[in-house]
């Protein structure tokens, strides 16, 4: 059967919405508003096998440049990785896979993914190897009443806000994603609206959420203590789990990340250089 290969194509209208209906049909996902926003960039790259004018396969490249311990790491992202149940078995994604290799091998400083337990021997085909994630929780005391204030994200205004916010400042992280507000956006502009929140004796930002005693901090914008962020979220709060690597994680336990249908797939010399680090990628980058 006849395909063509099509990549960075957000801005023709016939296949985003071809690529739309088969995120939503395998994700559940939508990536309609997310453009509409302003947020689909140059930075989310699809690449995608078309028959007919359908997307009936897909990879997408995400630039995710990262500040590792101060000094910034060139890394792509593979994710909304799909085939449509009627073209599978055909070798679409290994012919996509093969396509980004050639584009970007040798190129960046790593790539990486996160793969579902069905697909497991199929990355390490390119080269890709398991890698671990560490992360880092620990039991709180607090005395004070909350005093986090959350920052509604209502509209177009309060998007772009944010996203000068995240451009301008510094994580309070060991390993967080630059330069690429938009990915960020996919979440807090959808599913995450009421999770923005801002601390102001130290001037800074948490994207962050809490299931009863526990708190679930995403990131910290700005140079906030991790301590005195996790304090302005007040006395309601016993556990603390972080869904990033702390600058010092003096406090902290520290546990092999294990995620339910999830295994960590990377390539690359950055991946080489820091297979012995403990650090986890920010889970709101995933992709």
């Amino acid at each position: 059967m006849n395909f063509s290969i099509e990549k960075n194509y957000r801005n023709n209208e016939s296949l985003r919405a071809s690529f739309n209906r088969l995120a939503e049909k395998t994700f559940g996902l939508n990536f309609e508003n997310w453009y509409q926003n302003g947020f689909w960039m140059d930075n989310y790259i699809p690449y995608s096998v078309v028959i007919d004018g359908e997307v009936v396969s897909n990879v997408s490249v995400n630039a995710c440049n990262m500040n590792y311990k101060d000094r910034i790491v060139k890394l792509i992202q593979l994710g909304t990785i799909m085939t449509d149940n009627d073209y599978r078995g055909k070798g679409y994604a290994r012919t996509l896979m093969e396509e980004i290799m050639k584009d970007y091998e040798g190129k960046v400083d790593g790539i990486y993914l996160f793969a579902n337990d069905s697909v497991l021997e199929f990355y390490p085909k390119f080269g890709f190897k398991q890698a671990k994630e560490y992360q880092y929780t620990k039991e709180v005391t607090i005395s004070n009443e909350c005093e986090a204030v959350m920052v509604p994200l209502k509209d177009k205004n309060d998007f772009d806000r944010i996203v000068e916010i995240l451009d301008k400042t510094r994580q309070n992280a060991q390993l967080y994603m630059v330069d690429n507000a938009g990915l960020y956006m996919f979440y807090l502009s959808q599913f995450m609206t009421e999770n923005l929140f801002y601390i102001a004796d130290c001037n800074s930002y948490a994207i962050a959420e809490t299931e009863d005693d526990t708190l679930i901090l995403h990131t910290i914008i700005g140079e906030g203590d991790v301590d005195d962020v996790i304090a302005a979220f007040g006395s309601k709060v016993k556990n603390v789990v972080l869904c990033f690597t702390p600058k010092d994680a003096h406090g902290f336990d520290k546990n092999e990340l294990h995620e339910e249908d999830t295994t960590f797939f990377v390539k690359g010399k950055f991946f080489e250089d820091s297979c012995n680090d403990e650090y986890m990628m920010q889970a709101i980058t995933h992709a």
